[in-house]
């Protein structure tokens, strides 16, 4: 089996990161993978803005409000215990990226055609990261459409889509593969 081909059946979603840091350059790698995607016209759709501690900082607002309105209802201590996690999930991992796809208003054909583009281009830069032994996973919650998070970024709501949050780590756990058997989903047609 190739490397690529290794890389493509092993990776997964990691969902728990250990603490270490991931260097700069092992992300340039990754995003050079990601810039190699195919797309429709040449058009290089996405953006992948890297969220330092202090853009993290500026989402808190937001992933609060969403965590307490999906906990309405619960005891004070599980609404704590959310708040916590929710809070985790932005402020934990050792890399967040936030992924945004070109809008065209205008073209609804070569609109689908970019987020196509960006979906291959996300998948690019997860493999180059698995390669080196790096997981990710891409998250696409409600904090990804609200306008406080493009407010927040600065990326803006009327040119970009933001299709979701990478994060980025050395695993501290594998989850198992659950995955299809070919069969389950390829037909030959004659």
């Amino acid at each position: 089996m190739t490397g690529i081909q290794e890389a493509l059946l092993s990776r997964r979603t990691v969902y728990r990161f250990k603490e270490d840091e991931v260097e700069n350059s092992i992300l340039d790698v990754a995003f050079k993978a990601a810039m190699h995607a195919p797309n429709h016209k040449k058009t290089n759709p996405w953006r992948y803005y890297v969220l330092g501690v202090s853009a993290r900082t500026l989402l808190l607002p937001e992933v609060e409000r969403l965590s307490r309105s999906k906990m309405l209802g619960q005891s004070v201590n599980d609404i704590e215990s959310g708040l916590k996690r929710a809070v985790s999930k932005i402020m934990s991992p050792p890399v967040l990226i936030a992924v945004s796809s070109a809008l065209t208003p205008s073209d609804s054909f070569r609109e689908m055609e970019d987020y196509a583009a960006t979906a291959c281009s996300i998948q690019n830069f997860c493999l180059s990261l698995w390669g080196n032994g790096i997981g990710t996973q891409w998250s696409t919650g409600a904090i990804t459409r609200a306008d406080s998070t493009y407010e927040a970024l600065g990326i803006p709501k009327d040119r970009e889509q933001i299709v979701g949050f990478l994060k980025a780590g050395y695993p501290e756990t594998l989850p198992e593969k659950e995955k299809l058997d070919v069969e389950d989903f390829r037909t030959y047609l004659p």
